[in-house]
């Protein structure tokens, strides 16, 4: 398996809409598309994206602890925030912040490409070493612990992290999916079944083509292929 870059991030949320505003908001994104199904927001179609799913709620947090963005400017990200917004700074050149349904942000000062990129992705794992072990499998390369001491896998420069602790088995899980990006989604099918591993759900759609695999601890990973007609902005 080879995936190339970290695509999306998606949620499901009771109210899409606030998250979304939010993000144009405060966050550096645009909406690229929404639908009835589901709001998809990001400062560059082809770069790192949130996914915001219609779903009833509440919703669980499950293995999902955050979701950090990479910013050239720490400083000047936190100036587009609301003056009420309470970011916590646990260390130099991160800040996090808590928005409505369980959603925590974070934002991370690093060289990037595109302002407000996916950075990593923080999950819950009862044992980070071999979570990260059974990412390798899916692949996703290995990587040097973080600043935040934790686990962690890289693709195309952004990283899932691995935080000890129980996700649990939660009914109405807050993460819809993690997404990666591929040359052919056609040829990650055929991988997954040499290998073993479920096929959640295979969509084709306007845009994109896609197959979701079930990884470590049940969370949905999708390998999706921009068509040649990709037209989003």
């Amino acid at each position: 398996m080879r995936p190339k870059t970290l695509d999306h991030v998606a949620y499901s949320l009771a109210d899409r809409d606030t998250i979304a505003d939010f993000a144009t908001a405060h966050l550096g994104m645009h909406v690229i598309e929404r639908t009835e199904r589901f709001t998809l927001v990001g400062s560059d179609a082809r770069h790192g994206k949130l996914t915001l799913f219609a779903a009833e709620g509440p919703r669980e947090r499950g293995a999902l602890v955050h979701v950090a963005l990479r910013v050239p400017d720490l400083d000047a990200a936190l100036a587009r925030l609301p003056a009420d917004a309470a970011p916590e700074r646990p260390r130099p050149g991160e800040a996090y912040l808590d928005l409505p349904e369980g959603v925590r942000i974070g934002l991370v000062e690093a060289e990037t490409a595109v302002e407000y990129d996916l950075d990593h992705v923080a999950l819950l794992a009862p044992d980070p070493a071999a979570t990260a072990d059974e990412y390798e499998r899916l692949g996703f390369a290995p990587a040097a612990p973080g600043s935040s001491g934790r686990a962690r896998v890289e693709v195309g420069g952004a990283y899932v992290e691995l935080e000890r602790g129980d996700p649990g088995d939660p009914e109405r899980p807050l993460l819809n999916h993690i997404a990666v990006l591929v040359d052919s989604a056609e040829e990650h099918i055929e991988q997954a079944d040499e290998l073993g591993i479920e096929v959640d759900d295979v969509v084709d759609a306007p845009n994109t083509y896609a197959v979701f695999l079930r990884g470590p601890e049940r969370v949905r990973i999708e390998y999706v292929e921009h068509k040649p007609t990709f037209s989003l902005t």
